[in-house]
């Protein structure tokens, strides 16, 4: 649904790079490997007799370039482990706030929030103190109450100093098979601490039990992260066609060139591997020739869009897609072994894709690639580059997982598909914008996302006054709506919905999602563009306060967000 332009071959000729800057000291917190580097998973966690039990830090790193690194550290010293639990298990996971602070910044930072509890003593279940020093977690997609200890992110804030604190929640029988993820959620510092590097991926083990499509593949966890670009100064690559002046947005970051070329708005990597601009010196992934996987692909990233490819020899390669958003495409009844057949997946920041990649023949070079994304006139950059090359070897390592060849099947759902729930009302809300200074075009920007007939306010976490208040056990139709001229990606805590409607135009795609784009508007339409969801409230799970907003974290930051409240 993006308007993209077409993928062009990219060089795979680089310039050798400044590999001295990521020359680290052995004991530096949250170190990274080497550009062309080959991607090894993350360490699996896994629940043992229906208990995952963890003990994670958060970890930070000041660098040379003034960029500050962060990462989750378990107690065997991995970064961001990948937790994997089990339908039922209880998790108990302790979380140390170990961060560091590097300038006196923080104290005075523009959206540090202070309440009466706060301090070395006070209880991190209301603290509401949000610096750059403080953390908590959020678990992405899982339907879990947004309750202390669990995942509730509105108030929870622990600081360095504090006692370990510890998440204690059970994932529910009914939670779907699949991809999931974790990252901080410090309001005004949450863009800072994803782009550093913290966030790992979370596995609801049993997708080959909802679809034996995918029954007996070795999997692949791969996390896909932005970062601040490592050379913001250096030119284009000579094999890039030469563009106009390179603008930037009023985030401070490359703007969109609709030419699919130029300077990024941020570097990638994958599982840590960093492939930076200009040369995009792809990282490397080993496969057996012609051997099927499942790739499990979280788009970490603070603010950049992907549109993923697999080439070989130019030729876009068929991806099986069988899970989005931690959701098999099946579970409204599809046959047990559908797989839905594309040339590129397309993924906002904080979406999951799941889907089946065939490795390239031997003597043939594949190459994962992510298209450019038309972010708008308003937008970061996205553009056409390399993430890493994959190499067919018999001697190619197998990943550190393999899904049960004979599964038992999951039992149906007993609840009815939310397609076929009747809603028992709509509501609109819009994304817009505002120059802080009207006279001023460099001024900083203000975002917004707010419910039609409510005047547009920055997200206040002290408020608690809700801006929606819906039931449980009910579903609602939201139209949502870009007033702006960038592409912003809503997201909701705790839930998922259905699109049914894109651009005011019905869509048949049955399966549920958390992110979504919402296009943005052009200047010259007569109406806004919108998209049509089908929110579903049914849970339980849901009852509380929690959170909706763009998932591009530097709008999120600073103010694109509003709080629900669902009632039993």
């Amino acid at each position: 649904m993006l308007k993209n332009l077409p993928i062009v071959f990219l060089c795979l000729c680089f310039a050798p790079l400044h590999l001295v800057l990521y020359a680290e000291a052995a004991e530096e917190a949250c170190q990274r490997p080497s550009p062309g580097s080959t991607v090894t998973e993350p360490a699996d966690l896994r629940s043992r007799n229906g208990v995952l039990k963890v003990e994670l830090t958060a970890r930070n790193a000041k660098q040379g370039d003034g960029s500050t690194r962060y990462c989750f550290v378990d107690e065997s010293g991995a970064e961001s482990p990948t937790l994997r639990v089990n339908p039922g298990d209880l998790v108990s996971l302790t979380l140390k706030n170990d961060l560091t602070a590097f300038s006196s910044g923080s104290a005075t930072a523009p959206h540090q929030h202070a309440h009466a509890d706060t301090g070395k003593n006070g209880n991190p279940c209301t603290s509401e103190l949000m610096t750059r020093e403080s953390t908590n977690l959020h678990f992405h997609g899982l339907t879990i109450p947004p309750v202390c200890h669990q995942d509730d992110v509105l108030h929870t804030s622990i600081q360095p100093g504090d006692s370990p604190f510890e998440y204690r929640f059970r994932i529910p029988e009914n939670e779907p098979p699949g991809l999931y993820w974790y990252h901080p959620h410090i309001h005004g510092f949450t863009k800072e601490q994803v782009l550093g590097g913290a966030s790992g991926a979370i596995i609801v083990e049993g997708i080959e039990r909802a679809d034996k499509a995918v029954a007996g593949l070795p999997e692949r966890v791969l996390v896909i992260r932005d970062q601040d670009l490592l050379n913001p100064n250096a030119p284009p690559s000579k094999w890039e066609p030469v563009i106009p002046k390179m603008l930037f947005d009023r985030d401070g970051d490359a703007a969109n060139t609709g030419t699919g070329f130029g300077k990024p708005a941020k570097d990638l990597s994958i599982n840590y591997v960093p492939v930076p601009y200009p040369d995009y010196r792809p990282a490397v992934i080993e496969m057996k020739p012609g051997e099927q996987q499942l790739w499990r692909v979280v788009n970490a990233s603070g603010i950049t869009y992907l549109n993923l490819e697999v080439l070989f020899s130019r030729t876009p390669q068929p991806l099986g897609l069988v899970a989005m958003d931690g959701i098999p495409l099946n579970e409204n009844g599809l046959p047990r072994d559908f797989v839905d057949w594309q040339t590129h997946l397309g993924l906002p920041p904080g979406a999951r894709v799941e889907f089946i990649v065939k490795g390239p023949p031997a003597g043939v070079l594949g190459l994962l690639v992510t298209k450019t994304v038309d972010t708008g006139a308003g937008g970061e950059n996205d553009p056409n580059r390399a993430i890493a090359t994959i190499t067919a070897s018999q001697d190619a390592p197998e990943p550190s997982s393999e899904l049960t060849a004979s599964p038992q099947p999951l039992p149906a759902s007993q609840m009815p598909w939310l397609g076929s729930v009747a809603p028992v009302r709509t509501r609109r809300l819009y994304f817009s914008e505002k120059l802080l200074d009207p006279n001023d075009p460099n001024s900083a920007t203000e975002f917004y996302i707010t419910v039609e007939g409510q005047t547009p306010a920055q997200f206040d976490p002290r408020s608690g006054i809700p801006n929606i208040i819906a039931k449980q056990g009910t579903a609602e139709d939201w139209i949502i709506e870009n007033r702006s001229n960038e592409l912003h990606a809503f997201h909701i805590h705790q839930l998922h919905f259905m699109l049914l409607d894109y651009r005011g135009k019905p869509v048949n795609e049955p399966f549920l999602r958390d992110t979504i784009n919402v296009p943005y508007y052009d200047g010259k339409a007569l109406q806004y563009p919108t998209v049509r969801l089908r929110m579903d409230f049914r849970d339980p799970n849901t009852v509380g306060d929690f959170l909706y907003h763009c998932h591009l974290l530097e709008h999120e930051d600073g103010g694109m967000m509003g709080l629900i409240r669902v009632e039993p």
